[in-house]
């Protein structure tokens, strides 16, 4: 099959035709395919010694090099992209989750007992005594515990309370997703390419 030195043509047989060879980046020998490597150099690999690469378009789409209008730049050779991609927080579009509130069921309540005793003080100091009855003429108006044993309800209202919180709910913020990359590939036909490794030279006119 005749063709262009360093010429890549889409090939639907198993095989390469003679003077063409499959793309898929073998390692070819400068001193044997001298003309080729002056096609190709080193933009696809190979030490540029003894070695240089032919293209590998093995599992690969292929797009011109260079920069179309609004359109990322390509260099020849150059190899990018990913078969399967997984999404970072910044490529995500802005979204909610759904929050769940959990009530607990205990009531926010507190139990106080106001006691005092129902005889009549005989000491001035409250520390460790109730409450008693007034005496006459002094200021004994506490009596000792262990005295007196009958206790009786002071009026509530001689107790005020403050910053008494409810419990509060438990707000879950739901999670979802699993971090697995996708397929980032557009529908696909394998084929083979092939190179023409021995035909006419290209002229740069």
């Amino acid at each position: 099959m005749e063709g262009t030195l360093g010429e890549i043509r889409a090939f639907a047989g198993n095989f390469a035709p003679r003077t063409w060879m499959f793309c898929t980046g073998q390692s070819l020998s400068i001193s044997m395919y001298t003309a080729l490597y002056a096609i190709l150099g080193t933009n696809y690999g190979g030490d540029g010694v003894n070695t240089f690469n032919l293209p590998n378009i093995a599992s690969r789409i292929v797009v011109g090099a260079g920069q179309g209008p609004g359109l990322s730049y390509y260099g020849l050779g150059e190899v990018t992209g990913e078969e399967q991609h997984t999404l970072i927080q910044t490529e995500m579009p802005n979204h909610t989750h759904l929050t769940t509130q959990t009530n607990t069921a205990t009531a926010a309540a507190i139990d106080i007992s106001l006691n005092g005793v129902d005889v009549a003080g005989t000491l001035s100091t409250p520390q460790g005594n109730y409450l008693a009855q007034e005496s006459t003429g002094n200021d004994s108006i506490y009596a000792n515990p262990n005295n007196s044993p009958n206790l009786v309800s002071l009026n509530s209202q001689a107790v005020q309370l403050g910053n008494l919180a409810p419990p509060r709910p438990v707000v879950t913020i739901g999670v979802t997703g699993s971090s697995m990359p996708h397929t980032n590939i557009q529908p696909v036909l394998g084929v083979n390419y092939v190179i023409c490794v021995e035909g006419l030279f290209p002229s740069r006119d």
